[in-house]
């Protein structure tokens, strides 16, 4: 393998905040390596240090000569008066230059120079680099090339940088929070080709099944230290508790020579032979190492919900379009108590507006919600709280209230809230410009929950949180007594919350469909499979729940048994529409036959393979060298196994 970023003895620090010290790890070809660590610990820290937009303590950063880097910044800032296709194709790449003049020309009326360029299009090889381009900014809905950077939105404005990274083509790749801002089709377009790519990747996200899916390594800012795992993110959830529970042995090991070395500390006499004198100078080493312990600290989410009576709200015949964009048209729904709606779909088709309008932020062009009177919102918006950058953390949460109420009058003073979401007395005391993005989300958070509501409005909600809190949130949000409305790209999360979706297909086209984001992928998979007529039955008949006009009386008891009607429905609907399909079917060929025979065999002794790879990288005893081939031979495998089972469920349906 050949190294391309090999980073010895790192240490960094803001003042007397130390945020990893003497943190050694490497980065190769072929390698795609997550960098996870609570928020706060120092992941933007470190890959700007990477991209020498800031400086470190000591140590030594070194790259192979000649090496492209690409950066996406967790933030991006281009020119506000540069144009969107001159900053997508911002790079040293001659044939990107001369692409983005073709662009300008094109777009121009002034065709005067179109011969110049066409010919060095054509002495670059520009015209295939081109379609590729073309296809890049076409998956991130990157379609108005002229218009000016200083008019996007913060969305718009991350898709157009990740554009940029993609089109450069670097050797290795570094991304700060990639997802942030892409919808679902965005996000499972660049797992696709972050695995296809060659490029190597350093990679920070929240999101989970990215991680897993993408991820060949895992690297662990904890406690100060670098901690490395080959393996995807399951992998490192296994071997990290592993770590975790081997340390806090061998520190009950240690409190129990730390006792021993205490009483005998305790006998001694002042004057010491030169052999006691060794054994004192080793306590005070036994000692520090005794008082060590690893857990997972974690944000205490234990407010209590305010009542929830019976009605929660009702959307009457709600319209509300901007110009030619409709959002809905004469849209019902009565909305039932302890209900854990998930919203999906492309953006700019209308769900943060959604929210707004329940909320009352925007007004409908036509027809009201009817909100019931003991409905506390709670709204977590993606663009968060507009704090006072000059305050300090503790008066943000005072200027809301000095006490929680935690219910069963039980009660909680602002600083003991603010700890249970992670934020020490020290940290309490400092100003909010000096937290970084995901603390002051998490701050935000508290800030929702400490008013105890009992309806939860939550818009990207995962957007910059670290995984330990993410986990958090989510069994919180399980065990809510209310109700929760949730918008979001982070398909793990809303598997773990909601229990039906509303899907946003644009042009006011809604579907309600009853099951969580990853029922919802396989039905669709299903579904663009299914001849065209059974497609047209299936999908008629699956748009009937939950879109029709509900009884006011029948709230919860008739919603939740239709939820489940409806899931039945659509899984028999499903199930016979696909054995239509199967009926039809052509029967394998004597080729295929063999070909479906082999991969029979060969799948379960590539699995065997794989599983006596990843045992041996468990054992602990292989060498840095055996560790790096065998994980680029489990990295090998693991594509091979998911090529042949691919293909032994393409047959397998014939």
């Amino acid at each position: 393998m050949i190294s391309y970023l090999q980073i010895e003895h790192l240490t960094k620090s803001f003042g007397d905040l130390l945020l990893f010290e003497d943190i050694s790890f490497g980065i190769s070809d072929n390698q795609r390596v997550a960098l996870i660590a609570k928020n706060g610990t120092g992941k933007t820290t470190l890959l700007n240090i990477l991209s020498g937009k800031e400086d470190y303590d000591s140590g030594t950063i070194s790259f192979r000569r000649d090496l492209r880097v690409g950066y996406l910044e967790q933030s991006p800032d281009f020119p506000k008066k540069l144009s969107v296709i001159a900053a997508c194709l911002q790079t040293d790449n001659e044939a990107v230059r001369t692409i983005a003049d073709y662009e300008h020309c094109m777009m121009s009326e002034d065709h005067n120079q179109l011969d110049d360029i066409i010919s060095r299009m054509d002495l670059h090889k520009a015209w295939d680099y081109e379609t590729r381009i073309k296809q890049i900014l076409g998956k991130l809905k990157i379609t108005n090339f002229e218009q000016q950077i200083g008019e996007l939105s913060g969305g718009q404005l991350k898709r157009v940088a990740l554009a940029n990274v993609l089109i450069s083509e670097p050797d290795l790749l570094i991304l700060d929070e990639p997802t942030n801002h892409l919808d679902l089709e965005m996000i499972e377009w660049l797992e696709e080709f972050l695995k296809r790519s060659s490029m190597s990747l350093l990679m920070v996200t929240h999101d989970r099944y990215f991680l897993d899916r993408v991820c060949t390594n895992i690297i662990e800012i904890d406690h100060q230290g670098l901690y490395q795992y080959n393996g995807n993110y399951t992998y490192y959830l296994e071997k990290r508790q592993e770590r975790i529970e081997n340390f806090n042995a061998e520190t009950e090991r240690t409190v129990n020579i730390y006792k021993t070395e205490l009483e005998w500390m305790r006998r001694q006499p002042q004057a010491r032979a030169t052999k006691a004198k060794s054994r004192i100078e080793r306590f005070a080493d036994i000692e520090e190492r005794a008082k060590q312990r690893r857990n997972n600290d974690k944000v205490q989410l234990d407010v209590k919900a305010s009542y929830l009576g019976s009605k929660i709200f009702e959307a009457k015949y709600i319209s509300k379009s901007y110009n030619d964009l409709k959002i809905l048209d004469n849209y019902y729904y009565n909305f039932a108590r302890y209900e854990k709606m998930g919203i999906v779909g492309k953006n700019g088709t209308g769900k943060s507006t959604y929210l707004k309008m329940l909320l009352g932020e925007v007004k409908p062009d036509s027809g009201s919600f009817d909100i019931g009177e003991t409905v506390v919102f709670g709204y977590y918006s993606q663009d968060g709280l507009a704090f006072d950058e000059q305050m300090k953390v503790i008066d943000v949460v005072r200027d809301i209230a000095e006490e929680v109420q935690l219910g069963n009058g039980k009660r909680m003073s602002a600083s003991q809230f603010l700890q249970h979401f992670l934020f020490t007395p020290e940290t309490q005391y400092n100003y909010v410009y000096k937290l970084s993005g995901g603390e002051k989300r998490r701050l935000h958070l508290c800030t929702v929950l400490m008013r105890n509501p009992n309806f939860l409005v939550l818009d990207e909600p995962t957007n910059d949180l670290d995984i330990v809190t993410l986990n958090i949130l989510e069994e919180y949000l399980q065990s809510f007594k209310g109700c929760v409305i949730v918008v979001s790209h982070d398909r793990y999360f809303m598997d773990k919350v909601v229990d039906h979706l509303l899907v946003f297909n644009g042009n006011a086209e809604l579907k309600d469909f009853p099951g969580n984001y990853t029922d919802y992928r396989e039905w669709m998979e299903i579904e663009e499979e299914l001849p065209l007529t059974a497609k047209g039955e299936l999908k008629g008949k699956s748009q009937e729940p939950r879109t029709k006009t509900t009884d006011n009386g029948r709230q919860r008891n008739e919603i939740g048994e239709q939820t489940t009607d409806d899931r039945q429905r659509t899984s028999v609907e499903t199930r016979q529409a696909t054995s239509e399909k199967t009926d039809s079917k052509r029967k394998l060929s004597y080729k295929e036959q063999k070909e479906f025979e082999a991969l029979e065999l060969e799948i379960p002794a590539l699995e065997k393979e794989k599983a006596d790879i990843e045992n041996q990288l468990a054992s602990g005893v292989l060498s840095t060298d055996e560790i790096i081939s065998a994980s680029k031979k489990h990295s090998e495998i693991n594509e091979l196994i998911e090529d042949k089972t691919m293909r032994w469920l393409e047959l397998s349906e014939i």
